[in-house]
């Protein structure tokens, strides 16, 4: 039995060889197309794949039951803008933190910290450029501004850090990165009204 978002899919277990061509036939429904796969269920039990395509290893001859739930892209897009604020607090916090430990000359604990926050700016950088492109292409120069000021500081903390200049770091961090962060609080609101816009259009489309 096969159950996509609670509906019993006419789909037979026994007709594929393994979970992974299961998963892309039920993928390859229209229906499926603006939609991501947030949880599969194996004969009741959560699968997620520890390496690649451990789905093709998953014979079918196994599996009595797969039940696969979806939700719509602009909703992920949603929960992810809500997500993303959370992550521009962090990151501000972080950011005075780091400043902190720096002036105070804890440069271990500073260092480990300013290594969370590059790799969660990283992150934060590469969502908020996804978003972007799927539901706010039409976005303010601030936007492009912004993001740019953003990505361009990070280089010039990393070349500041090569030189272990951890003063200079500290300023740079809370007179132009805690400002741009502020900033950039207004761009994830952009987004999200950006977000809601796209998901209140699906949903009268």
């Amino acid at each position: 039995m096969i159950i996509i978002d609670g509906q019993q899919s006419p789909l037979e277990v026994h007709h594929f060889e393994n979970l992974e061509q299961i998963i892309e036939k039920v993928m390859e429904d229209k229906k499926m197309q603006s939609r991501v796969v947030t949880d599969v269920l194996v004969n009741n039990e959560a699968f997620s794949e520890i390496y690649p395509h451990q789905a093709e290893d998953m014979e079918s001859s196994y599996i009595n039951r797969v039940e696969i739930i979806s939700v719509h892209t602009s909703e992920m897009a949603q929960s992810i803008t809500r997500e993303l604020y959370k992550v521009v607090s962090l990151m501000g916090k972080a950011g005075r933190q780091v400043a902190d430990y720096f002036r105070q000359a804890d440069d271990a604990q500073a260092l480990e910290l300013y290594g969370d926050l590059l790799e969660v700016n990283r992150d934060f950088m590469n969502m908020v450029g996804v978003l972007r492109n799927e539901f706010a292409a039409d976005s303010s120069m601030d936007f492009e501004v912004s993001l740019n000021d953003l990505s361009n500081l990070f280089t010039e903390m990393i070349e500041i850090q090569e030189n272990e200049d951890w003063i200079l770091l500290a300023d740079l961090l809370e007179y132009e990165y805690l400002p741009l962060v502020e900033k950039t609080k207004n761009i994830v609101a952009q987004l999200r009204e950006s977000v809601k816009a796209s998901v209140r259009q699906d949903r009268h489309g």
